[in-house]
C-alpha cells in the first residue's frame, strides 16, 4: 500500500524539489498550543512533520529537546494525549504525513498491538524509533509494517557498508541520515560530508535520503536538500518555541506566529536548491 510519505515524496520528485521535514514535540509547551503550532507547519512549508513523543530518558536528544520533552511531561504529554492531537489535525488536513518519533519504552507500555492500531487509526503515517535497532525488528518494526505503518531507520556516520544493509532491510517511508555523529543541536552539519554520505545510502537503497541533525538556518537548509532528498529541522524549531514563551514557561502571544515564522523562512532556503541528487 502507499502510504501519506511516499505519496508526498512520489509528489515531490515530480515536482523536482526536496522536502522539508519539521520536528517539534508532542505537549511543548501545552497541549492547546502544541496543537495550534502543528497546525500551523504545513501552511508554513512543512512537507513531513515528526511529531516527538515526550519521555523521561531521550537518550538520542540535546538539551534543547530534552527541554522541550520536559515541558510537555510537566504539562500532562502522554502517548494516548500525542495520538489525540494527530487525531485532531487530521480534522482539517488529510494529506501532510505525519511521523512519530521517541524512544520504544511509552509504546511497550502501552502495548504494541494497541498502540499501532489507535496510531494508525489516529492518522500516523510512519515511526521512528531511535533505541531499536534491526536485531529487535520482531518488537515493532515488523508489526508496524503489517499495521500499514513506514518504520523509518536511522544511519549515522559510523553506519558502514558491511552494517547499512541490515539498516535497510525493513526501511520504508524514507532513510533518515543523522549528519553528525553526536545528539541533536549539538553540532552544525558539513553538506560536503553529507553529499558523500547521501550517496553512499542511496547505492544501497532506492528510498528517499533525508538529512537531520544540525540543520538551523535557511542556509544550511537548502545546502542539505541540494545533496539530499529532505531537510530534517528539530532542534531550532524547539529553541523558537522556547524563546517564545513567558517566565514561567508559558506560551505568550508570539510563540506559535514565530515558529511560523521560522519555518517559513527554512522552506524557503529548502525550496530554493536544485533538484537533490539521485
Amino acid at each position: 500500500m502507499t502510504t501519506r510519505i511516499d505519496a508526498r515524496f512520489a509528489e515531490l520528485k515530480q515536482q523536482g524539489r526536496s522536502a522539508f521535514v519539521t520536528f517539534v514535540m508532542a505537549g511543548d509547551p501545552d497541549a492547546k498550543t502544541s496543537l495550534d503550532i502543528l497546525k500551523a507547519l504545513p501552511k508554513a512549508g512543512a512537507d513531513v512533520i515528526e511529531i516527538g513523543m515526550p519521555f523521561t530518558d531521550p537518550m538520542a536528544d540535546g538539551p534543547s529537546i530534552q527541554a522541550a520533552g520536559l515541558r510537555a511531561l510537566k504539562g500532562g504529554m502522554t502517548l494516548r494525549k500525542t495520538l489525540a492531537m494527530v487525531r485532531d489535525f487530521r480534522k482539517e488536513d488529510n494529506a501532510t504525513p505525519i511521523v512519530l518519533m521517541g524512544y520504544y519504552n511509552p509504546i511497550y507500555i502501552y502495548g504494541v498491538d494497541g498502540f499501532l492500531t489507535d496510531a494508525k487509526t489516529a492518522g500516523v503515517d510512519g515511526l521512528i524509533i531511535v533505541d531499536l535497532p534491526p536485531e529487535e525488528d520482531t518488537e515493532l518494526c515488523i508489526p508496524a509494517m503489517k499495521a500499514g505503518l513506514n518504520f523509518i531507520r536511522l544511519a549515522t556516520p559510523t553506519t558502514d557498508d558491511k552494517r547499512l544493509p541490515a539498516v535497510l532491510a525493513n526501511t520504508s517511508g524514507f532513510v533518515y541520515y543523522v549528519s553528525i555523529t553526536g545528539i541533536t543541536g549539538s553540532a552544525a552539519a558539513d553538506s560536503n560530508a553529507v553529499a558523500e554520505a547521501v550517496a553512499r545510502i542511496k547505492r544501497h537503497t532506492k528510498l528517499p535520503v533525508c538529512v537531520g541533525f544540525g540543520i538551523r538556518t535557511p542556509e544550511t537548509a537548502r545546502a542539505i536538500a541540494e545533496r539530499a532528498n529532505g531537510a530534517v529541522v528539530g532542534t531550532a524549531i524547539v529553541d523558537a518555541v522556547r524563546a517564545n514563551l513567558d517566565a514561567e514557561g508559558r506560551a505568550t502571544p508570539k510563540t506559535v506566529s514565530a515558529v511560523a515564522d521560522l519555518v517559513s523562512a527554512l522552506a524557503q532556503g529548502v525550496r530554493g536548491a536544485k533538484q537533490a541528487a539521485e
